[in-house]
């Protein structure tokens, strides 16, 4: 068996299951029904015309999460549209019957006499980036001659690769083609070796590089010895031959024979075990080694003096092994977000407003600009101190920051789906989020709250937990975030006091409003309000008079609590989604002892054999003619439901 790169092994073992048929390359995960392949069908079937009007690439979307699908469409430098659509139209008939439910793939392929390639690829996920997969790979059966100077012929061989990729990655930002080299190169042993590469132009010039590194790289650790191949990735492609492949195609760069003796020289300049070296070269040597040492000296103070007059204090909850936040340059961030400009904002808030931004690299990301004069200073530092040392997948990742000028910027991992505010509370999305989907977010929000009160190295009370605060990745897979106004407790402190009400009127516990107490029951209750809403898929100040809590505990005391679930969950109230309203409930008590902590909310929702306790009114309602602890027994309910 043929070994793989240790990184491709890494992927395919933990990320992806591939699968190559007829030619195209199918990855991912499978569709869960057949909206997918259908919005898929619709774009492949103009997809081909598309590409021919627009210049030889487009790219387009369609549908609704989770069955949304991106389709791309590229033909190689100097087509012709009639081969070109002949070219595509194939590949999106092979894809189609080839893949079926996979949501992704790519496939290269040559026109019918070798003069372009073309290229279709599908994915649940947007273009830009650079995939590590495993790559398409097309060798020769053929290999060079026992006769020919192997260690001459690949000196020649990596000279043309690099010609080749040197005038690929230059981009020409005038042409869809800009990224893109055929080259002719003069072997000794042959009379020429044909080389080309092409990368989409959707990506960046470095994730050109690193694509067409990787085909050279596999190629050359897999095929070393053929006498041609091609390898491939969803975004570029590289291709050598003995024989010329691009007969009909002009603007071919000639690369002039690489030197035998001029090649033997750069070897034997090496010094080997046993050759005399002069004092001279071992004097000069030891003169740059110290220079250049000092000069690392000096670039790790400077970089480090800069970094503490930048975090201005920020730095003090650092971890003990010196991790920090990186800074982030203000120039990096006004081109990434084009001066942050009106079309790359995605929200405002009550400290500032946020960006998407792209970098120079293609990352995509989420830059928070606090406003100038208001108290998101406090804001700023209270993040970066806390967010430091939080690594969790149901949190939100703090990348860095900047703090130049007059500016007080935050740099998040970009998350697609906005905020889960713009789903619940949307007439027309909150019909995307099915039971199943709703279930995954309160799990996954439960799990971040068990990390920040338990499980990691801190212990943190978010303080304004809310729908709007939690983030939406591609998946739907939440993730908390905005800890400006958080605060941390030390390890054994399980409540304290304070004068600085901060947060969101009705998700704030009852206790801490009114009397600014804080512990991990204050985060509690706010699940519940947000657990409540999941549930009913309406906003807790909707209520006219009352807030979600208390409609939610009258229904539950009149054993109607199917009144609370949103009509677009289920035609009847199920046993799993009376739990989760009783979950909420028992969250959101007057009385903060009797809350369950979030560890335990856990384990409510993994079992569905616990029986978890009856709640207690809820904050707010209770009044002299109704005791707090209700007349109806939940349990009966359940039961009459069960029986219908």
């Amino acid at each position: 068996m043929e070994k793989f790169p240790a990184l491709m092994i890494c992927y395919l073992l933990f990320h992806q299951t591939l699968e190559v048929v007829d030619g195209a390359k199918c990855y991912g995960s499978l569709a869960g029904n057949s909206s997918y392949a259908q919005n898929r069908q619709s774009l492949f079937s103009t997809l081909p015309n598309k590409v021919v009007t627009n210049g030889g690439f487009f790219n387009a979307s369609l549908g609704q999460y989770p069955n949304r699908v991106y389709a791309l469409g590229f033909c190689e430098k100097y087509y012709e549209q009639k081969a070109c659509f002949s070219c595509l139209e194939s590949l999106t008939l092979d894809t189609q019957t080839s893949c079926g439910d996979s949501m992704n793939s790519f496939v290269w392929r040559s026109d019918d006499e070798d003069r372009f390639w073309c290229l279709v690829r599908s994915s649940n996920q947007s273009f830009g980036n650079f995939e590590v997969i495993q790559p398409l790979i097309d060798p020769s059966p053929d290999h060079i001659g026992p006769s020919i100077d192997m260690t001459f012929f690949m000196q020649q061989w990596e000279y043309t690769v690099n010609k080749t990729l040197e005038a690929a990655t230059k981009a020409d930002t005038s042409s869809v083609h800009k990224y893109y080299s055929i080259v002719k190169a003069e072997f000794t042993e042959y009379p020429h070796v044909y080389m080309m590469m092409q990368c989409t132009p959707d990506i960046t010039s470095h994730y050109c590089e690193q694509c067409l590194g990787d085909c050279v790289k596999y190629f050359r650790e897999q095929f070393r010895g053929r006498t041609g191949g091609m390898a491939s990735f969803p975004s570029c492609l590289f291709k050598w031959d003995l024989l010329s492949f691009h007969s009909a195609i002009g603007n071919v760069t000639i690369v002039p024979a690489l030197d035998r003796h001029q090649a033997q020289e750069k070897r034997s300049s090496i010094p080997k075990k046993g050759r005399c070296v002069h004092w001279e070269i071992i004097g000069l040597t030891f003169l740059v080694l110290t220079f250049t040492n000092l000069l690392v000296f000096f670039g790790f103070y400077k970089v480090n003096a800069r970094r503490r007059k930048l975090s201005n204090g920020i730095n003090e909850y650092a971890d003990s092994d010196g991790q920090f936040m990186l800074p982030y340059d203000l120039g990096m961030i006004l081109s990434a977000t084009a001066d942050f400009s009106t079309e790359n904002k995605l929200g405002q808030g009550g400290f500032g407003t946020v960006y998407k931004g792209i970098l120079l690299n293609g990352k995509e990301i989420a830059v928070k600009r606090l406003t100038r004069g208001s108290d998101g200073g406090v804001e700023f530092r209270n993040e970066v101190s806390l967010l430091i040392r939080l690594q969790h997948k149901n949190l939100v990742k703090l990348l860095g920051f900047c703090n130049e000028r007059d500016e007080e910027i935050l740099v998040y991992e970009f998350v697609p789906n906005s905020s889960l505010d713009r789903f619940i509370f949307d007439e027309e999305k909150r019909s995307l989020l099915t039971w199943e989907v709703r279930f995954k977010i309160i799990e996954g929000i439960a799990r971040g709250l068990v990390y920040l009160h338990e499980d990691s190295q801190l212990k943190i009370i978010h303080r304004d937990l809310k729908a709007g605060n939690i983030l939406l990745d591609a998946e739907m897979n939440p993730k908390v975030a905005d800890f400006g106004t958080a605060r941390l407790f030390d390890t054994n402190e399980t409540q304290a006091e304070t004068k600085r009400i901060a947060g969101t009127r009705g998700y704030m516990a009852p206790e801490y409003l009114n009397h600014g107490q804080i512990s991990a029951k204050s985060d509690v209750y706010s699940f519940g309000v947000v657990l409540l809403e999941m549930i009913s898929g309406r906003r807790n100040n909707s209520f006219v008079g009352e807030g979600i809590a208390a409609f939610a505990w009258k229904r539950w005391v009149e054993g109607r609590p199917d009144v609370i679930i949103d009509p677009l969950l289920v035609q009847k109230p199920s046993n799993e989604i009376i739990k989760l309203i009783q979950t909420g409930l028992l969250c959101v008590q007057q009385n903060a002892t009797k809350r369950p902590t979030m560890s335990t909310v856990i384990v409510w929702l993994a079992s569905e054999a616990i029986t978890i306790p009856s709640p207690k009114a809820p904050a707010f309602t209770v009044s002299n003619s109704q005791s707090e602890d209700g007349t109806t027994s939940m349990s009966n309910v359940l039961t009459e439901l069960s029986c219908r």
